[in-house]
């Protein structure tokens, strides 16, 4: 089963995550961790490494992460890179990825991973209205 670490600067990864459990219901090995205006990269570390130890040795782990390049990012590369053959990451954390994550949990960690970024992008879209066709 693959398990995700929910990341993000400030309260997002907590909220994203609440608000997923409203429509999906609470769902097993889902921990959001967050990384506060004040707090150091050490601290956010030491959180991934609690939220990892509470999921089971052979689960793969997918972190779903807000922001490219952001700290929670590149703290969460560092892990990953360590552990490439049981972990991804992936940035632009949206309501419709996390959905989607929960489908694709017993998917393989490569399949998932395509599913989720394809799902994030396919999440952006525009309202977009019939064209006026002038006073009549």
């Amino acid at each position: 089963m693959i398990a995700y670490v929910v990341a993000s600067h400030g309260d997002f990864a907590k909220s994203i995550v609440k608000s997923s459990w409203e429509i999906f219901g609470k769902q097993e090995k889902v921990v959001p961790v967050t990384l506060e205006p004040d707090e150091d990269p050490k601290k956010l570390l030491n959180d991934y490494q609690v939220a990892l130890s509470s999921f089971d040795p052979s689960d793969q782990v997918i972190f779903l992460v807000d922001l490219f390049g952001g700290t929670p990012f590149n703290v969460a590369g560092q892990i990953v890179a360590k552990h490439a053959n049981q972990m991804g990451l992936i940035t632009g954390l949206n309501l419709a990825m996390l959905s989607e994550a929960y489908v694709v949990r017993e998917q393989s960690l490569s399949d998932a991973i395509s599913r989720l970024e394809e799902s994030a992008k396919s999440g952006v879209r525009h309202l977009q209205l019939p064209e006026d066709e002038g006073d009549e």
